[in-house]
């Protein structure tokens, strides 16, 4: 299996920097905020961290635990306190792709311990490791959650292209304990035992060895339970969240106020300018604020016209109104379902003083075309690069193009902060009038106020989780554009639909996975929702062409390619944290209900 470079190199990078931040952890606040729930037993799963490198009560349970469990492990030595010592801190906390997490039931008990190792691959491949019970009282089903837990952890944070172990043979307690947890028999490694003085290794043989093995590596793959598919609803979207954004969050919720109170706005700020490649950052209560700022920054207002793309959520139109302009709606691309530079170039007229792409559904709209006519008639651009993060025009990010960009982390997008948005620009005088405009009109570091102001601010706590979602973005960018690709390689086949491929000058981050329904299909748009809803697949109608709401001041007819694209096209489920078997079911849904 030959994987993306850049998958690959995005995989690696999450490894690394997720192990690590973990295991820097050196404050009992922070380790606590840092764990994964179990589940039914309510015990967690708590990261071996630096705190626990001077926890003699700790490594001495470590020790005692290996020393009974030494039967399970291919190499056993006689286990020491100053070993165990050694070893958690040399080959575990100095391993950037080992971590090990602690086991504790609903009472705070530790019972056992289980983790990663061997990650750092080409394969994107991840082994589970080191799964030892160490106490054997109570908590009965624990590991099993504890398995579910750290496997369900790894798919949502770094999704691997599979999570594997390795047993020895003559381990059957163990072998029967993983085959109930849907791990299969993949692989088997003949070993030969070696003994030098007290250590005794059991290592593969050298060649020409063709005696009978003295044991056996099993490695075993771990495959999706699908006994429950379709019995709980598989939502279109749906974040994911780790440790990291808990402990953010929570040392914004206790510590970041009065002195603090920005510490996490301008942290995520910086970052966010940096990641989009602009000079300066806005963080907002909404996109729908973002937009408004940035035009109220512009100058425009009654009596102006701003070009929108027929095909956008209402907000984007919305922004323009509440300037007190109006919007004029041009039609889209039926290849990127952007905004048509021809038709947005045939509509403008001498009011017209800004533009606002939309890169819909994280697909680019096509900037250099688009630049070059606002140029040519000298008009603003905003970018409405809302579901966007991350996507690339040509290699550069959205958001880098325009006079003012406007992003969203609502609770459905990416990367998310519940509500939340965030203005960019490369501007530092409309930085600063759009500055004075987000600060309820205030001259800068007075309570003047100079101008007639808004109030989109972001809370410091929303900046402290979409800091750590934005430092998650590109694995999670990645996971989307896998979805694309399970669902391009289940549907590749079906005529009569058509995906939402990105164009060849695009990197989309396929926010939303959607599919043009034909005109010949045997059931309508409207049908096919309502189908996969029996199956429970959630599903939603492409925006339709909202030129056609009535609350516009003028009144315009729908383009073309915007009312085909609003009536024939569905988006599909497209949650970060999907695997592949649920994507199957929904692809094989659609199969059965387009064939009747």
């Amino acid at each position: 299996m030959s994987l993306d470079p850049r998958r690959i190199s995005t995989y690696q990078s999450a490894i690394k920097a997720q192990f690590r931040f973990l295991k820097e952890v050196v404050s009992l606040e922070t380790w606590h905020a840092s764990s994964l729930p179990l589940g039914p037993s309510g015990g967690l799963l708590l990261p071996i961290c630096r705190l626990h490198a001077d926890d003699e009560i700790l490594i001495k349970d470590l020790a005692a635990w290996r020393q009974a469990a030494a039967a399970a492990y291919p190499t056993r030595f006689p286990v020491t306190i100053d070993g165990t010592r050694a070893w958690l801190i040399d080959k575990l906390l100095a391993v950037e792709d080992r971590i090990l997490f602690l086991i504790l039931d609903r009472h705070g008990n530790r019972v056992g311990h289980l983790g990663f190792a061997n990650c750092l691959n080409d394969l994107c491949a991840m082994e589970i490791d080191n799964v030892v019970r160490g106490n054997s009282a109570g908590s009965h089903g624990i590991m099993a959650e504890a398995m579910r837990a750290i496997a369900r952890w790894a798919h949502t944070n770094f999704w691997p292209e599979e999570i594997f172990l390795r047993v020895l043979s003559d381990n059957s307690h163990a072998i029967a304990f993983y085959e109930r947890l849907n791990y299969k028999l993949v692989d088997t490694l003949p070993l030969r035992r070696h003994q030098a003085g007290e250590v005794v290794s059991f290592k593969t043989p050298e060649a020409g060895d063709n005696a009978p093995p003295d044991a056996s590596f099993l490695r075993m793959l771990a495959h999706p339970d699908t006994t429950t598919l379709g019995q709980s609803l598989i939502l279109t979207a749906g974040p994911s969240i780790s440790p990291r954004e808990v402990i953010y969050a929570t040392e914004a919720t206790r510590y970041g106020w009065n002195n603090q109170w920005s510490k996490y706005l301008k942290s995520f700020e910086r970052a966010f300018a940096d990641y989009v490649g602009v000079k300066y950052a806005l963080a907002t209560s909404s996109c729908t604020g973002a937009l408004h700022v940035a035009l109220k920054a512009l100058g425009i207002g009654p009596g102006d016209e701003v070009i929108v793309p027929d095909i956008t959520w209402v907000a984007t139109a919305n922004a323009v109104l509440y300037v007190g302009a109006t919007p004029v709606f041009a039609d889209v691309e039926r290849g990127s379902w952007c905004l048509d530079p021809r038709s947005f170039e045939t509509l403008i007229t001498p009011k017209t003083k800004a533009v606002i792409p939309v890169h819909l559904y994280g697909h680019p709209a096509n900037m250099g075309e688009i630049v070059a006519i606002a140029r040519r008639h000298r008009l603003q651009i905003v970018e409405d690069a809302a579901p966007s993060i991350g996507a690339e025009y040509n290699g550069r990010r959205t958001g880098s193009f325009g006079h003012f960009a406007a992003f969203s982390f609502q609770g459905a997008k990416l990367a998310v902060t519940g509500e939340g948005g965030i203005l960019v620009t490369d501007d530092p005088q409309l930085y600063e009038t759009a500055y004075s405009i987000w600060d309820q009109g205030r001259k800068p570091g007075t309570f003047w106020i100079q101008s007639n102001g808004l109030k989109y601010k972001m809370a410091n706590v929303l900046a402290a989780i979409g800091l750590a979602q934005l430092e998650r973005n590109d694995g999670m960018v990645e996971a989307k554009r896998r979805i694309f690709d399970w669902y391009s390689e289940d549907l590749h086949s079906l005529s009569g639909i058509t995906l939402n491929r990105e164009m060849p000058w695009a990197r989309s981050i396929y926010w939303m996975t959607s599919l043009i329904l034909g005109e010949g299909a045997r059931v309508t748009r409207d049908e096919l929702i309502l189908e996969l809803k029996k199956r429970n697949i959630d599903s939603r109608p492409v925006f339709p062409a909202i030129s056609q709401y009535p609350i516009w001041p003028r009144a315009q007819a729908p383009q073309p390619n915007a009312k085909w694209l609003g009536d024939h096209a569905i988006n599909l489920p497209s949650g970060v944290c999907l695997n592949r078997a649920e994507i199957a079911y929904v692809t094989k849904s659609i199969r059965e209900i387009l064939a009747g």
